[in-house]
């Protein structure tokens, strides 16, 4: 059968510790009117170095504003009435996936463009075509998909290097689930071109993790962006980014993500996961689990190395579940929408299989 006409938008990106000098070449043929909106901590950490830059340009910054709390369609709306987004010719969005992800949903919706500033490496929200929507109680509500990325990614290697080191940290466990999510959701299937493009490149996601992880976040730690620090940035920020376009189209089965992903936004329902965890630390428990119940051992006791190695949970007591709130998930697992296109039905049974043999690999 022949494939209906698709188009595919890459993310563009600049990498480096002086790499807002590239503000002007990239942004002004879009216009002079900047809007900046971000996170309160993205915004001491990098605007006056964006400001410093753009200075230097024919651009004008007309405004600061704060996206909110959590990226909701609410706050999007709320952005939208603003009289700087009205008058904007273009937005700079800075900050982490929430920040991102607010003005993605807001811009690209409205065709209006938008860059990105990350000033984390915990995600690929600068590089990808979704949005992560949120309930006003801070629960996952859905994936809002575009046809494109931002316009321009801005990463900034000096910025990311003072930012918190556990941003990295998490950004390290939810970027090595792509490649094992894609590989096990395409396995067996006759993909078309762009899926095995996702799935080839996802192999990126996991091999600079287990080659340099635990000596970029030592550095990280120290405040250095050396070579390891670079390349564990670009993994998480870059590669996902571009596996997870590739890895999603509307008209075919979604092989973006999988069972790692489902178990973190199953256990989103109990508030401590959004109040005192991160999501890419959640999702790298999740891995451990997505492993077993796939068993795949060998590249278990790999991802569980580097998971001690990094201090990365690896024991429902890591991320504060209690065995009660996991005997509840494991009727909500099967049915979140990530394992939908999966190449086997995850039963209560697998998972807890799966549970039972971390538990005895925790006591060894």
């Amino acid at each position: 059968m022949k494939l209906e006409n698709y188009e595919v938008h890459l993310p563009n990106y600049s990498i480096g510790d002086k790499i807002y000098d590239k503000i002007g070449p990239v942004c002004e043929s879009y216009g002079k009117k900047v809007l900046i909106i971000g996170g309160r901590r993205a915004l001491k950490a990098a605007e006056d170095k964006i400001r410093a830059y753009v200075a230097k340009t024919n651009l004008e910054i007309i405004g600061t504003k704060l996206y909110g709390t959590d990226c909701t369609y609410a706050a999007v709306e709320k952005l939208r009435e603003l009289p700087e987004y009205e008058e904007a010719d273009m937005v700079f969005g800075v900050g982490g996936g929430k920040a991102l992800d607010t003005v993605k949903c807001l811009c690209i919706t409205d065709d209006k463009p938008v860059f990105a500033f990350p000033t984390i490496a915990s995600n690929c929200a600068a590089c990808t075509s979704v949005s992560i929507m949120y309930n006003e109680d801070g629960t996952f509500l859905k994936p809002n998909f575009f046809v494109r990325p931002v316009m321009h990614s801005f990463i900034d290697t000096e910025i990311i290097a003072k930012a918190p080191s556990q941003y990295m940290w998490a950004g390290i466990g939810d970027t090595y689930a792509k490649y094992y999510e894609a590989t096990i959701s395409s396995q067996d299937e006759r993909l078309e071109h762009f899926t095995s493009l996702g799935v080839a490149t996802s192999h990126m996601c996991r091999d600079p993790l287990l080659m340099y992880g635990a000596k970029a976040l030592a550095d990280h730690k120290k405040g250095l962006c050396t070579y390891e620090v670079e390349q564990v940035v670009l993994a998480i920020v870059v590669t996902t980014g571009i596996a997870s376009i590739f890895l999603t189209k509307d008209f075919t089965p979604d092989y973006n993500s999988g069972l790692a992903h489902a178990v973190f936004y199953a256990l989103t329902s109990y508030p401590v996961i959004e109040e005192k965890h991160l999501h890419g630390e959640v999702v790298g428990f999740g891995v451990l689990l997505l492993l077993l119940v796939d068993g795949q051992m060998d590249e278990f006791e790999k991802i569980y190395q580097l998971n001690k190695d990094l201090k990365l949970p690896v024991s429902l007591e890591d991320i504060e579940i209690t065995e009660e709130q996991w005997k509840e998930s494991l009727t909500r697992i099967p049915d979140m929408s990530d394992i939908r296109h999966y190449p086997y039905k995850v039963t209560p049974e697998m998972l807890e299989r799966a549970m039972e043999i971390l538990r005895k690999r925790n006591r060894s």
